[in-house]
């Protein structure tokens, strides 16, 4: 039985050594993706998306040679005349290591930086997530992103 737990903690400890680690990005697993990963004992994680501004990806977790765990994502600028993909980038990254730093990934959470006010809104926990979220700029919804996921059961 997987421990929901261990697997929790991995993801974030995943998480905070990739995206928002600036962890050193592979190479491609598929045509034009860009991959980036992080390894500890038996567990595995893969962070592969597609884009840049506007992008798509899906992250894995194996234990062993077992996929146990994967989300997806799509995230977009909509307002480009208030927040460019690197601004945006900035934001979330300080925000998500404030968040993992609360050893979580899910749960919500509200960041202002002085480039905008990060909103993340989650339903439901490790095993079965969806959630959105976006930057604000000038009460305007400037950058989105909506994620689901959970267990993967053979």
């Amino acid at each position: 039985m997987l421990d929901i737990a261990m697997l929790n903690d991995f993801i974030v400890e995943a998480k905070a050594a990739t995206y928002v680690g600036d962890g050193v990005p592979r190479l491609p697993c598929r045509p034009g993706s860009h991959d980036i990963g992080y390894e500890r004992g038996d567990w595995r994680y893969l962070d592969s998306y597609f884009g840049g501004t506007d992008f798509a990806g899906q992250e894995v977790v194996w234990l062993g040679d077992q996929p146990v765990w994967a989300m997806n994502y799509f995230g977009c600028v909509i307002a480009p005349d208030l927040i460019d993909g690197s601004a945006a980038g900035t934001v979330i990254k300080a925000a998500l290591s404030a968040m993992y730093r609360e050893g979580r990934f899910l749960g919500g959470m509200e960041f202002d930086h002085l480039l905008g006010r990060y909103v993340d809104r989650s339903e439901g926990g490790c095993d079965r997530f969806n959630g959105h979220e976006c930057i604000m700029v000038e009460g305007r919804k400037a950058y989105m992103l909506d994620y689901r996921g959970g267990l993967v059961i053979p």
